[in-house]
């Protein structure tokens, strides 16, 4: 496997300009400027580094862009994915402003994750500089959205087809092979609006999900019983979201709570559903006069590859290489957009840079970890696309 020189002045030159462009997630905080912006950025780097470049939107106004170094054929497509969106700057001093001190670049997304974008820019370059006679294509994704929903690589991955993928979601320079998912419910408590003042006809639905939450706590404290997954711990839940009533002097008619389930590889949305399912029924069976209905709001899926896969090998060999040592195996306890690829048959793998500062008010990110990131990427990129004798 060759080493490939990373241009480190281009690497913190991109990266600074990702930086000092605004792309706060709309659907976060509301009047975010989005991705338009930095897209257009992006996609004017990937022409000047010769690749064919796609623009897709899956929803108006939030698109991502897709950069293809075309190899000659014969070798399988490797996707390199970075995400576009930030969360919030408020309460942020200077956050789109980059400032390089220590080793360090601060500035929002620095970390999370235009870091690992830049570094994506910094390994297309050096395979083109090098003049990499590649057999698969590199397909560079710069996803929108990211931070709520991840329809940017949802609509990639409808779109553009791949072998295999490298998520670059800050790691430690770590090789990720395994995270958590979630599911999102809501269940819903009825009761009968009355005045305070009679009892008789009043049903008071927050009374009710005060029977179903005992339930809900009970279950939160099997979970976190359960043997753990190897690298992500056991399942988890809680109920951050609770909504009932409309004044003190009537009787609540409605109750709604939100739930959030953490899963673990192996557990699916089905399996969630059907154990909430399960505490409504137990509840109504105490209770003849509970009435509640759940409904499911977003799921995502846990994450998990083989050690064996043959990406992960690639990147595996590839990081060693840069890193004078092999890198860990590990899991991470939150979701990324690794299982949406996963889901659609593409074998992902997740390593990116050392830092800081994810979704708090001093972010950076390690510029020797984003050098040596960068040149894991290009490494891997050989390895698994192939490259044709001369």
């Amino acid at each position: 496997m060759a080493e490939f020189p990373i241009d480190r002045d281009y690497l913190v030159s991109a990266l600074s300009d990702l930086v000092r462009i605004d792309s706060v997630n709309p659907s976060l905080v509301s009047g975010g400027a989005g991705e338009a912006r930095i897209a257009a950025q992006v996609a004017a780097k990937m022409r000047r580094l010769g690749l064919t470049v796609t623009t897709l939107e899956a929803v108006p106004g939030r698109p991502s862009v897709v950069g293809r170094l075309k190899g000659s054929g014969g070798g399988r497509a490797l996707m390199l994915n970075a995400h576009l969106d930030t969360v919030g700057i408020e309460g942020m001093t200077d956050a789109l402003a980059p400032a390089i001190r220590d080793g360090r670049l601060y500035g929002r997304g620095a970390y999370d994750m235009k870091g690992s974008l830049a570094a994506c820019l910094a390994a297309v370059k050096a395979l083109v500089d090098a003049k990499t006679a590649l057999s698969g294509d590199v397909v560079l994704a710069a996803v929108a959205d990211e931070e709520y929903a991840s329809i940017g690589t949802a609509e990639v991955v409808r779109r553009i087809p791949v072998s295999a993928a490298i998520v670059t979601e800050p790691t430690e320079l770590d090789i990720c092979v395994a995270h958590k998912g979630f599911v999102w419910l809501e269940v819903e408590t009825v009761g009968r609006a009355a005045h305070g003042s009679r009892f008789f006809d009043g049903l008071d639905a927050n009374m009710r999900m005060g029977r179903f939450l005992a339930r809900l706590d009970r279950l939160e404290q099997q979970l976190r019983a359960r043997p753990p997954h190897p690298l992500v711990g056991p399942p988890s839940l809680h109920a951050p979201l609770l909504r009932g009533g409309t004044e003190l002097s009537t009787y609540a008619a409605s109750c709604r709570l939100g739930i959030e389930r953490r899963t673990v590889p192996g557990e699916t949305q089905a399996g969630v559903r059907a154990e909430i399912e399960a505490l409504i029924e137990e509840t109504r069976a105490a209770d003849p006069t509970f009435t509640a209905t759940a409904r499911c709001l977003l799921a995502r899926s846990a994450f998990e590859v083989s050690p064996e896969a043959a990406i992960v090998r690639a990147v595996r060999v590839a990081a060693t290489r840069r890193l004078g040592r092999p890198p860990a195996l590990i899991g991470k306890p939150f979701w990324m957009d690794s299982a949406i690829l996963a889901d659609a048959g593409v074998e992902t793998v997740v390593i990116g840079p050392a830092g800081a500062g994810a979704h708090t008010s001093q972010e950076w990110v390690d510029l020797p970890s984003l050098e040596t990131l960068a040149g894991t990427l290009a490494g891997a990129a050989t390895s698994f696309c192939g490259v044709r004798d001369p």
